[in-house]
């Protein structure tokens, strides 16, 4: 059995084209970066690694304490992008339905009655699933398979999501009470994991002075949704040569502690590694990275550079990586020295 990362059907294939949009790709993040910056403050690696989820085509999980612009950020993305955008404030009573729609009871023009569907929020392009570990297993569920098929079934009739379609879920790091974690499996549908931190002292003061002052302006789109399924065809055609892959397979293979190619700090401190979907994650993050250096090839230096947002969700660390004060992200930094390159 072969795992697999889906994505929705891609148009007919024309390699100049493609070439073409992976060149204009520097200018056309620059520019996007310029658009969000005239309402986001700061998060710069975040606003680089949203893009490059974009473009790869993954979801994204955004970990972060209340009140680092998580919403706003995704939001203005979303406005900057010309995608629709949807936001879900996940609670513990909120059910699949609310998702996913419903079909309701009621009376046609002809006297009769009839079930009519009413789409739910995730019938968007862009959806903000904030705080994804507040609700239910099961409505996790029916969020986590539109995000892999692609399409939702209701009433037996199954009925597919607008294109381009992503997930940026939130997550709040403090306080656990009450939340329903998501579990391994679930976490592995994310292409990325993001950790937003405070801003420094200089953005802070930036931000409240134009976060109190006059509205927000609105934002001038710098694509279209077309233009963005386009490029990432055009990504998706980034050569990957076999050093970048052989140093991708070694990488994931090299977090599996029960394996013989895992280090000591492995064998140590995690429980589980990452499975296959790491390292096509792993590709598709290169293959963003170099498009956003305008570079028709990656390199096995693109693979390190994904390595932290593609990782640090899939290691299941134990109680003595807890001892030690080891972090997932510690530990890839640990690998990164000990994995060879080449």
């Amino acid at each position: 059995m072969t795992t697999s990362l889906a994505a929705p059907p891609a148009p007919t294939v024309n390699a100049d084209a493609d070439v073409e949009f992976l060149r204009e790709t520097p200018a056309l993040f620059a520019r996007l970066k310029a658009e969000l910056g005239r309402r986001i403050v700061g998060q710069d690696n975040s606003v680089r690694d949203l893009f490059l989820a974009l473009i790869a085509q993954g979801h994204c999980l955004m970990i972060g304490v209340p009140g680092l612009a998580k919403t706003l950020l995704v939001k203005s993305l979303a406005e900057a992008s010309d995608l629709t955008f949807r936001r879900i404030q996940f609670t513990p009573d909120l059910m699949p339905s609310d998702i996913t729609g419903s079909e309701i009871l009621e009376d046609t023009v002809d006297g009769r009655r009839g079930f009519r569907f009413t789409a739910g929020p995730v019938f968007t392009q862009l959806l903000l699933a904030d705080e994804v570990n507040r609700a239910p297993a099961k409505t996790q569920s029916a969020l986590l398979e539109a995000m892999q098929e692609y399409h939702v079934t209701v009433a037996g009739t199954t009925r597919a999501l607008p294109q381009p379609f992503f997930v940026l879920a939130t997550q709040n790091p403090i306080e656990q009470e009450g939340t329903y974690p998501l579990p391994e499996a679930q976490l592995d549908r994310f292409m990325f994991c993001l950790n937003l931190d405070y801003p420094n002292a200089a953005e802070e003061e930036r931000i409240l002075q134009e976060t109190t002052g006059a509205p927000f302006v609105p934002l001038t789109p710098v694509f279209t949704a077309e233009a963005l399924i386009q490029l990432q065809r055009a990504v998706r055609r980034v050569h990957v040569p076999a050093s970048a892959a052989q140093f991708a397979v070694r990488l994931v293979q090299a977090t599996r502690p029960h394996t013989s190619e895992a280090p000591a700090v492995v064998k140590r401190c995690l429980q589980w590694g990452a499975g296959p979907r790491a390292t096509q994650s792993l590709a598709l993050a290169a293959k963003a990275l170099a498009a956003l250096d305008g570079r028709l090839n990656c390199a096995a230096e693109d693979i390190a550079a994904a390595a932290k947002i593609v990782l640090r969700h899939r290691l299941i660390l134990n109680y003595r990586a807890e001892a030690d004060k080891m972090t997932a992200d510690k530990l890839i930094d640990e690998l990164l020295k000990t994995v060879k390159w080449a």
